[in-house]
């Protein structure tokens, strides 16, 4: 199945308009597979089929008919699209009807004029060339299809104007059905056309005989008499009459036609400057059109027009046309200058660079306008990251200038610090304030500007990010479609400019990498004036620092703008920049790694500082306050700030676990940065060692509050504390040796696996040295305790011993446990109740510590009796055995030797009466103090929390 094709479409004819019989061209699409396919074509309504000369399916050439429409479209209709359009028009003239001697504007064509004396058209009618039926018989085409006659007769055609007419294919094309009889019409139609035309010829010669016998009888007469007259030249001699009239008729023909020749030349003279300026206007007209379309910015339409001047007349030695010509070559000049400066004008888009440059290199500007543009923005982007310094620091000392304008006295310094911690001011700062007490709120006068916002260091470098990530990428893709030639267009391409550029970027390769160098270098200096000022020289400081630091950058802030350097990397590696120009920016990453994570561990140790100050006092059923959790939650937020600081980026190390070679190759001294943290690390378990220290042995008053801070905008000062509870010392001692072993079983287990999730490893010998720290000051606190409980209680044994002149040797039969001992069982079940109160995990620390120091002194005190009555041997062993059996629960290897060293010193009792006294008597006591002495058996009560 054959494809459709598409209705022929005419979008071009040259010339567009003339009088009839002028021979166009015309041009468009889906004109026709072959002359074969063109069945149609007419131009302002008359068929010129007839003269139409099919040259390919975009092209045909015909001549114009005298059509009656004035203007009018081609269509051209064709057996495989059929009926087609048009986009373009032709006009008719009318040619007027002249004589040789009247005046006329309009050139005639002499190969068709017009003849009065006929009163018609002479010359060849091109339609007599083809006429439309040569049989002369009606056409009865069969249905034999084109492609099988093309396969039938190849090489031929069956279109009898053809030089490859064959009569077969027109035919069967035309006649395949038509009878005989037909036929033979056809046959007689052809004889009759082929004699008619010789008769008009034979004709057309014996009309005009006798002129042709008049003229040869006259020629032979004249040749007769001039034989007989010879060749002499004689006055008077025919030949000379001859030459005479021959001259008058000359004469008497130039005085007759000379105005008539003379008009003629002027007007051949003036159809030649018209044709001149109707030929050439587009010369003409080009300054002017240049001059219009610079200034609608239709630049390739001047390129275009310059380029087809320069191929015309660049080379002309007609004056008038060099004259036009170098006005056309001074327009041109203004415009490379006006596009050379709209390509250095910044700012400008990647789009509107190539396309100046492209029309520079189609101009043939002289130098390399791209390599020109290259360094012009080089020296832009320099500039804007330069100025964008200059704003904030000239902002920054603008707002000092207003703010101690409007704050003389200092009132602004209780404030935050609106470029640095946004944490609350330090409490040492606050002055000129009414006292402060627990449960106080403080008053104090709020400054106009106190409010919150990002520090401006840390906006410079966002700014400066969108200055680098905006513009460097532009830059970047324009010098590599410098390097590719792709910034020109076809006319650069042929002209050989593409290779021209390819050879200047190779050779501007190492000027351009210096150039990417320059910017990633200013990037990093001007990012560590204003926040590692130490790392730059003193010139760098006077030309990137300049910065007013009052307060250092925390550790989020400075997150922040770790997280902006590595967009800034990512968006440049994104670009295919080679890692070596980048490696100063991987530098940059590591020191700002390195001092986040020393910053932030140096405000940690601040918020364990204050860890002290929110300290309730009040205990949970495990017998802790919120204080080892709160630690704990300090260090926690410490390392999940460090977590994107510490993350180790594509192309970034881990700079905690480097060995000694990779650390070698580092702008940053490793070991010593492992050294600091680990130092930082134990001041910051220091810290907190201290805090409870400081909480356990002393008072509120006595607390170092120099460290801690307040909240300004908080209404209570002391919020945390509770105003109706005070704990007493001892309470303090309990409290932090109960918060002490709950760290070392379960608070530093949980910091040791945050920081081994978190990526920190070697921290185990800080832990364990930590953990030690905390068991030494359990014990110095613990034996705190223990010597403010335990000493009253054993010093007031031998006092209630030999109270009322007691005498072992003198005594009395014993009647029960005498009341020293009954006192300093009480003062044991107080201690008892302190501490279960407290936390019950330390009663059995506690009670076995202070019976020990009680066993001891009772032994020592039996020791040094000298001697016992029978009766004060039964009293001694009694109060022995009632001490001894009350406290079994919490006594140790100590306390039973001492009892027992008490016990042998005394005299055995040997009498049964004896044994039973003593057996009714401890009886008795347990009896009578069973209720006290309940405390001290094991039990499953929970402590009541308070």
């Amino acid at each position: 199945m054959s494809r459709v094709r598409q209705p022929p479409l005419v979008t071009g004819i040259s010339p567009n308009e003339g009088t009839s019989w002028t021979k166009v061209t015309i041009r468009g699409e889906n004109l026709g597979t072959g002359p074969a396919d063109l069945v149609g074509l007419s131009i302002c309504g008359h068929n010129c089929l007839l003269t139409a000369e099919w040259m390919s399916a975009s092209k045909i050439v015909c001549r114009v008919g005298p059509a009656k429409d004035d203007k009018g479209e081609i269509i051209v209709t064709t057996k495989s699209g059929g009926h087609g359009t048009s986009t373009v028009s032709f006009k008719l003239l009318k040619a007027e009807k002249i004589g040789i001697l009247d005046q006329s504007a309009v050139w005639v064509d002499e190969m068709n004029y017009y003849d009065m004396r006929t009163d018609r058209y002479k010359g060849i009618s091109p339609l007599s060339l083809r006429p439309s039926n040569p049989l002369g018989i009606d056409f009865d085409k069969g249905k034999v299809p084109l492609k099988d006659l093309e396969a039938l007769f190849p090489g031929v055609s069956g279109e009898f104007t053809s030089e490859n007419f064959s009569a077969t294919w027109y035919l069967i094309e035309n006649h395949s059905v038509t009878s005989f009889d037909q036929l033979r019409m056809a046959a007689s139609n052809l004889k009759k056309q082929a004699t008619k035309k010789n008769e008009g010829s034979l004709a057309y010669v014996k009309g005009g005989l006798s002129t042709f016998f008049e003229a040869q009888d006259a020629l032979a007469a004249i040749h007769q008499r001039l034989e007989s007259d010879g060749t002499e030249r004689v006055e008077g001699s025919m030949t000379q009459r001859l030459e005479n009239v021959l001259n008058r008729a000359s004469d008497t023909a130039d005085t007759l036609f000379q105005e008539v020749l003379g008009r003629k030349d002027k007007a051949d003279s003036t159809r030649n400057a018209l044709n001149v300026l109707q030929r050439f206007k587009f010369l003409f007209n080009l300054p002017l059109n240049i001059e219009r379309n610079i200034q609608k910015g239709d630049y390739d339409v001047v390129i275009n027009d310059y380029e087809k001047a320069k191929s015309l007349f660049s080379n002309t030695e007609v004056s008038v046309f060099k004259k036009v010509y170098a006005e056309v070559e001074t327009r041109i000049g203004a415009l490379r200058s006006l596009l050379l400066d709209k390509l250095l004008e910044t700012p400008s888009t990647l789009h509107d660079q190539k396309r100046y440059i492209r029309y520079l290199s189609d101009l043939h500007a002289s130098g390399d306008p791209a390599w020109q543009c290259i360094s012009a923005q080089h020296k832009w982007i320099l500039g804007l990251m330069q100025n964008c310094k200059e704003e904030f620091i000239n902002y920054q000392r603008e707002r000092g200038m207003r703010a101690a304008a409007v704050d003389p006295v200092g009132l602004g310094a209780i404030a935050l610090d609106l470029e640095g911690d946004p944490r609350p001011s330090a409490f040492s700062r606050i002055r000129d304030t009414a006292p402060l007490s627990k449960g106080g709120i403080l008053h104090t006068p709020r400054h106009s500007t106190w409010h919150y916002e990002t520090p401006q260091q840390v906006q410079f470098v966002e700014k400066l990010s969108d200055v680098v990530i905006g513009q460097l990428p532009n830059f970047w893709k324009l010098w590599i479609s410098y390097v590719n030639g792709s910034l020109f267009s076809e006319t650069g391409e042929k002209s050989g400019q593409v290779e021209k550029s390819k050879k200047n970027a190779r050779q501007r390769q190492n000027d351009f990498k210096k150039m990417i160098e320059e910017v990633t270098h200013r990037l990093v200096k001007l990012v560590r004036g204003a926040l590692l000022p130490s790392t730059l020289t003193e010139l760098e400081l006077r030309l990137y620092g300049g910065w007013e630091n009052k307060t250092e950058l925390t550790g989020p802030w400075l997150t922040q703008v770790i997280h902006t350097v590595r967009v800034i990397f990512e968006a440049l590696v994104a670009l295919e920049i080679p890692n070596d120009l980048l490696q100063v920016i991987q530098d940059l990453l590591l020191e700002l790694r390195h001092h986040c994570l020393l910053v932030t561990l140096h405000h940690t140790a601040d918020d364990v500082k204050r860890v002290a100050e929110k300290e309730d006092w009040v205990v949970d059923n495990e017998g802790i306050t919120s204080l080892p959790a709160q630690f704990e939650q300090c260090m926690v937020q410490m390392l999940q700030s460090l977590k994107e600081p510490m993350e180790t980026k594509p192309g970034e190390v881990n700079i905690l676990q480097l060995d000694q070679d990779q650390a070698s190759e580092l702008c940053v001294d490793i070991i010593k940065v492992r050294e600091q943290v680990e130092k930082l690390w134990k001041d910051i378990n220091k810290v907190f060692i201290n805090c409870l220290e400081q909480l356990s042995t002393k008072t509120d008053r006595d607390i170092d509050t120099s460290h801690m801070s307040v909240d300004l905008a908080s209404p209570n000062l002391f919020s945390g504390i509770q105003e109706d509870f005070c704990p007493t010392l001892e309470q303090r001692l309990l409290i932090i040796l109960s918060n002490c072993q709950y760290l070392e079983k379960h608070t530093f287990l949980n910091l040791a696996e945050h920081f081994e999730k978190h990526g920190f490893t070697g921290t185990e010998k800080i832990t364990r040295v930590t953990v030690h720290a905390v068991k030494e000051l359990d014990e110095s606190l613990f034996d705190a305790y223990i010597e403010r409980k335990s000493d009253p209680i054993v010093g007031s044994l031998e006092p209630g011993i030999y109270a009322g002149h007691f005498d072992w040797r003198d005594c009395s039969t014993p009647t029960g446990v005498r009341n020293y001992l009954k006192e300093a069982l009480v003062n044991i079940i107080t201690v008892h109740a302190e501490v279960f109160t407290v936390s019950k995990d330390l009663v059995p620390r506690v009670l076995t510590r202070i019976i020990e120091g009680v066993a001891e002194e009772m032994s020592r005190l039996m020791q040094c009796v000298s001697s016992f009555s029978k009766n004060g041997a039964i009293q001694a062993r009694l109060e022995i055995d009632s001490l001894r059996d009350a406290v079994a629960s919490y006594l140790s290897s100590e306390s039973h030797a001492s009892f027992k060293q008490a016990l042998e010193v005394l005299p055995q009792l040997h009498n049964g009466a004896d044994k039973k006294l003593l057996e009714e008597l401890l009886n008795k006591f347990k009896s009578s103090m069973q209720l006290q002495l309940t405390c001290f058996q094991p039990s499953n009560v929970q402590p009541v929390k308070r």
